[in-house]
């Protein structure tokens, strides 16, 4: 069927997610997933039957209770309890959008077969995402290492039937909904509690978010600088495509390209110049601009990679008979780039106010402030303001998230990656940019 996605069959793109978003693909288990999870899931039962070696997070506690062993008949309260403890996400409720991106992203984790759960586990995050069950997710809480535990608890608190979920736009208690579907809670069994919480899925979907996001701002600013470029009489000759090419980064030949197609037939950008060279704001848009294409197509590079990786821990192998405590939940390779990507938003934004300041200050036969009657009329003098508020906001933003850490958990998890902060600020950011594009957009018509 073309409206579903057989969640397990292949890897994730921006494209395939963008489309199982809008237009609103059900998703399935593919055959091959429910093999690859069931054989992880036997493999798990018969090595903690068969072994007496302490298996962590399994058979012991967490974090820096992984000395404490857990009972053969505890192991299912153990990994409920996880839930239930660690749900303690704070802040401002995220977009429903990001939690459906959450739910896809772990279930295709998960659908790998190296995290030992259920296959009923699985299937009710899908039937959650299908039915628009939407559990309540907060945005602070994530260190960023051993995933993203707190928003991944609230997650998935309502398979248990515990919490809240929006359901039909209103707020419910998440056992009512399971009632309403004929859905029994998940029993959880030995390590599905530490497969949900430990993985990168929060880090993850804002990331994809902010992807497709930032891939329509750039394309914005292109178009609103072309405008600006005309309406300050500007040259057309620093986006030859002769001067791109003798400094290839592939970002600063679209950019070029770009104006070059925009501005094609223009009469106001091919009549003769009294000037020699704009400046730099609007002379060093193919570099500026360009710089910014080539951080976001980095950032999706880094990230495509991450949403079609295991990032839970201890990850099992059931053909090499092993269960390994590892670090694939640290969230480092997300913070680096999401900081790389917000200060490229911000320089978007940057540029931007200054050909707003360079377009209402009376030069090239436009009026001041580009109104009549100038000190009878302000015209467009606050905007300005507002634009370099907003530049000088993000500038504050771009502070590196990636460059701090904290010691967590007694001195077990003695260094996190911070990359949840790392890609909340990223919204805040592009928030500001859109506005600062919106209000150059104003000022160039």
């Amino acid at each position: 069927m073309n409206n579903v996605y057989q969640i397990g069959s292949g890897d994730l793109s921006f494209e395939l997610i963008e489309r199982i978003l809008t237009e609103n693909l059900k998703l399935e288990l593919a055959p091959e997933a429910k093999e690859r999870i069931q054989r992880c899931r036997d493999y798990l039962d018969r090595k903690i039957a068969e072994s007496d070696v302490p298996l962590y997070g399994i058979t012991t506690g967490f974090g820096s209770l992984c000395n404490k062993n857990i009972s053969a008949d505890e192991l299912g309260t153990l990994q409920e309890n996880l839930i239930k403890s660690h749900a303690c996400s704070v802040g401002e409720e995220i977009r429903p959008v990001i939690v459906k991106l959450m739910m896809l992203l772990k279930a295709h984790a998960l659908s790998l077969g190296h995290s030992g759960v259920q296959v009923i586990t699985v299937q009710r995050i899908l039937d959650f995402f299908n039915n628009d069950v939407l559990p309540i997710v907060y945005d602070r809480g994530s260190l960023g290492a051993s995933g993203d535990l707190a928003p991944l608890a609230n997650l998935f608190l309502p398979l248990i039937g515990v919490g809240d979920v929006y359901y039909k736009g209103k707020k419910r208690e998440a056992i009512s909904v399971l009632d309403e579907f004929g859905w029994e809670p998940v029993r959880l069994m030995s390590k599905e509690g530490l497969a949900l919480l430990n993985g990168t899925q929060f880090m993850s979907a804002n990331g994809v978010f902010a992807i497709l996001k930032a891939q329509r701002l750039s394309r914005r600013a292109d178009l609103i600088a072309a405008l600006s470029l005309e309406a300050f009489d500007g040259r057309i000759d620093p986006f030859m495509d002769c001067i791109q090419q003798i400094r290839p980064h592939q970002g600063q030949i679209e950019t070029g390209d770009n104006f070059r197609r925009l501005l094609e037939g223009s009469e106001l950008i091919s009549r003769p110049k009294q000037h020699v060279q704009d400046p730099y704001s609007f002379r060093c848009v193919p570099q500026v601009h360009g710089a910014t294409k080539d951080a976001i197509r980095h950032t999706a590079s880094v990230l495509l990679t991450e949403i079609n990786s295991v990032t839970d821990n201890p990850t099992i192998f059931p053909d090499e008979d092993l269960i390994i405590s590892g670090g694939n939940f640290h969230g480092q390779p997300l913070a680096l780039v999401y900081d790389y990507l917000g200060i490229a938003l911000a320089e978007l934004g940057n540029i931007s106010e200054r050909r707003v300041a360079q377009l209402i200050m009376g030069l090239r036969g436009l009026p001041e402030f580009l109104v009549a009657n100038p000190g009878l009329n302000s015209g467009f003098m606050i905007p300005q303001y507002a634009a370099a508020s907003m530049v000088s906001q993000n500038k504050m933003y771009c502070h590196a998230a990636s460059s701090d850490s904290i010691v967590s958990s007694n001195g077990q998890e003695d260094h996190v990656s911070m990359g949840a902060n790392a890609a909340t600020k990223l919204f805040r950011i592009m928030d500001n940019l859109d506005h600062i594009l919106a209000i150059e957009l104003m000022n160039a018509a």
